[in-house]
């Protein structure tokens, strides 16, 4: 008698489950473990190896990022792992403290009925993780205002760098910005301290990128398997040899990108010792020793049409100390890659 798993019986042979706003952003394990609590690691590792579970038709890792409004293909499951009949409601939010949400609401750019635009401080994770307790999405109840809905997440930012942040307001707006962050309509521009100076002043890094064999979060260039990953870089000033103030546009949105075509290039992000180890500090600098990373500005269309939104996020302060060191200018205006599509 064969020991292969039977079909749940009462299923159809496949099926298609839509992610909802507020799971926008879910890893694709995470999401799987909430409305299939039974299917262990190993068991959805096999049925994405082979192809049964796909999103939007297209093959996927059990850390593949979701996007509000995406379809997951659901083949037919072992028995013991039949769905609940709703997603396990996920567990509650730790309560913050008043100050944490004042503290919070002080951090907020932009506001209006759709979005929210935070200046998310270095060292706030987005999301929880293993080792993570205090991270932003435990702290969205407290950016709710006058909305009955919680602010959801609609892209990420890496916990050491800072910057404009964007949280969506309700479902709707959830959905429309999800799309724009996978298409091209978002304009990112990132500012960084390198160490040594980029060459040519102004130029492109087109590099394909996959997350390194063995776990982990590092990434590397793979020009086989990697996905296409693009970054366009200008020098805006410059000590001798030394360091720059460089600006970045990432075309495409991939794990530690930018710190890995800095490093690609021979210049390193200041403070980045994941990538760069010993050689992400400039000699005799006497500046701080965080990533110096800032998701300066974000441009891109309303959610609800009509207009733009366009937000800038001051300098965090270990910057803004490094930029008073090096005699950069924290206050540059204008788009360093106008013209450039």
């Amino acid at each position: 008698m064969s020991d292969s798993p039977k079909p749940v019986s009462d299923k159809p042979a496949v099926e298609l489950r839509t992610v909802t706003a507020d799971e926008a952003e879910m890893r694709l394990d995470r999401w799987f473990k909430r409305h299939f609590p039974d299917v262990n690691h190993s068991y959805l590792q096999k049925l994405l190896r082979t192809g049964q579970v796909r999103v939007d038709g297209k093959r996927a890792e059990t850390s593949t990022r979701l996007a509000a409004g995406q379809a997951v293909r659901i083949p037919p499951l072992a028995a013991w792992a039949a769905p609940v009949a709703s997603p396990v409601t996920a567990k509650p939010k730790p309560a913050i403290s008043d100050k944490e949400a004042e503290e919070l609401r002080a951090l907020v750019l932009y506001k209006d009925a759709d979005v929210i635009a935070l200046n998310k401080p270095a060292g706030l994770a987005v999301q929880g993780g293993t080792g993570t307790s205090r991270h932003l999405d435990a702290m969205l109840d407290a950016l709710r205002f006058d909305s009955p809905e919680r602010p959801k997440l609609v892209h990420r930012l890496d916990k050491d760098t800072s910057g404009v942040l964007l949280l969506a307001r309700n479902s709707f707006a959830a959905t429309k910005l999800t799309e724009q962050f996978r298409g091209r309509d978002v304009r990112k521009i990132y500012w960084a301290a390198t160490v040594g100076v980029p060459k040519p002043f102004q130029g492109k890094v087109d590099l394909p990128l996959s997350k390194e064999t063995g776990g982990g979060e590092r990434v590397v260039i793979d020009e086989k398997e990697g996905k296409k990953a693009v970054t366009y870089f200008s020098v805006l000033e410059n000590v001798g040899k030394q360091a720059a103030f460089v600006a970045m546009w990432p075309r495409t949105g991939r794990t530690h990108q930018l710190r890995v075509h800095m490093n690609a290039i021979g210049t390193p992000i200041l403070g980045d010792g994941k990538y760069a180890g010993q050689n992400a500090s400039v000699a005799g600098a006497e500046v701080p020793k965080k990533l110096h990373l800032h998701a300066r500005r974000l441009i891109l269309p309303h959610p609800r049409g009509g207009r733009t939104i366009d937000v800038t996020a001051p300098l965090p302060d270990h910057m803004q100390a490094t930029w008073k060191y090096f005699g950069f200018s924290p206050n540059l205006r204008g788009d360093p890659f106008e013209g450039v599509e």
